[in-house]
């Protein structure tokens, strides 16, 4: 199969046990090939103790392969998947503060608000907090379009990604379960099993 070496932008769902020092093995893994990654985000999964990194990098077909090939054999690593942004659902959160005297015009304001889909969390006597979510290039507007109006913060969150063409970790880890009882899984089982059980 040819693989595709036009660079573009991939998002890596790693489902890992919950252990400390992963994320640094992780990180190693990408600095070693001298990878820079855009987003990280690490958070709890739909199922108990397993937890889900979330890894954004901009890299051909052909390097993230390898990428994940190389994640899934560390021993914590349940299912690694990689996918292009037309393959996933996704958002960042950002937030802006604003100084509240600098807001002279406020149907400006409110306006460009409203056109974004943003916010106010927190307002004070010096300053406004704005929020939003969405894709890097809608976030990215918004703080240039503040800017006139005392933009002096700007903060925008790692990726948070679903994959469309998925059942879910959860329904295919209810399979496995079913496919072979037991009261405590095998490590090793599970792990050689996964490329049958995972397989997206």
């Amino acid at each position: 199969m040819e693989l595709n070496n036009e660079k573009q932008e991939y998002t890596i769902t790693v489902y890992t046990e919950n252990q400390v020092g992963l994320l640094n093995r992780i990180a190693i893994i990408f600095s070693r090939r001298k990878i820079n990654v855009e987003s990280l985000n690490t958070s709890p999964s739909e199922i108990a103790g397993i937890h889900r990194f979330t890894i954004v990098i901009h890299e051909s077909r052909e390097v993230v392969i390898k990428l994940v090939r190389q994640i899934e054999k560390q021993v914590e690593v349940l299912k690694a998947y990689f996918n292009t942004n037309d393959e996933i659902v996704w958002q960042e959160l950002a937030l802006y503060k604003v100084l509240s005297e600098e807001i002279t015009e406020r149907v400006k304001v409110e306006r460009l608000l409203r056109e974004f889909g943003a916010r106010a969390i927190a307002i004070r006597k010096d300053f406004i907090v704005f929020e939003t979510t969405g894709h890097r290039e809608e976030t990215n507007k918004l703080m240039q379009a503040l800017e006139p109006f005392g933009l002096v913060e700007f903060v925008r969150s790692a990726r948070v990604a679903i994959i469309k063409e998925s059942s879910g970790f959860h329904e295919r880890l209810k399979q496995f379960e079913k496919q072979e009882p037991s009261e405590e899984v095998n490590e090793n089982e599970y792990l050689g099993k996964r490329e049958k059980i995972f397989t997206m």
